[in-house]
């Protein structure tokens, strides 16, 4: 796997280095020893899935509270994804900051989220499909979100929206 830090402190995107021979291809997509060794967290305990009819459809921006922030590798499954991730750790050079990347089953490239980052994406094809690997049980409680066109994140979504559920649309503007 190749680790290429992103700008925003703690997130990479993490490429696979695939092994090819007349068969096709094998390549790994997560090794704890090689996280470890970047000082990433490597043990997932939890794995998901979201699956996306439409093109246009928007999901974000999440993120879990303190103390049960997640930290997630996310990869595309199926079609593309135009994935954001921002830095919410008020101690970090990166505060408030975004960071886009293009996700697709083509390129298989993920994106490692730190605890900390609020999580969106945008599918740019129909039927997108992303896998989470997530590092500790999902706590509802501690779900929260910040409405997906917040002035404060200056996020530049490619497409139109075609799709948000009511709650993305509800929640407020971040504030510190």
């Amino acid at each position: 796997m190749r680790f290429e830090e992103t700008p925003l402190a703690g997130a990479y995107r993490v490429w696979p280095e695939p092994m090819a021979d007349d068969r096709g291809f094998f390549a790994r997509t997560a090794c704890a020893d090689e996280f470890a060794a970047h000082g990433l967290v490597g043990a997932f305990a939890q794995s998901s899935v979201s699956f996306n009819a439409r093109r246009g459809t928007v999901r974000g921006m999440h993120f879990s509270a303190s103390p049960h922030a997640e930290t997630k590798l996310v990869r595309c499954t199926a079609g593309a994804i135009h994935d954001v991730i921002v830095d919410l750790r008020p101690d970090s050079a990166s505060y408030l900051k975004s960071f886009a990347a293009e996700l697709t089953a083509r390129n298989r490239c993920a994106l490692y989220i730190p605890a900390g980052f609020a999580h969106g994406f945008q599918a740019l094809t129909d039927a997108a499909e992303m896998l989470y690997m997530i590092d500790r049980a999902y706590v509802a409680d501690s779900a929260r979100g910040l409405r997906w066109n917040d002035p404060a994140l200056d996020v530049a979504w490619p497409e139109p929206v075609a799709v948000i559920a009511e709650r993305d649309l509800a929640y407020p503007d971040w504030s510190a």
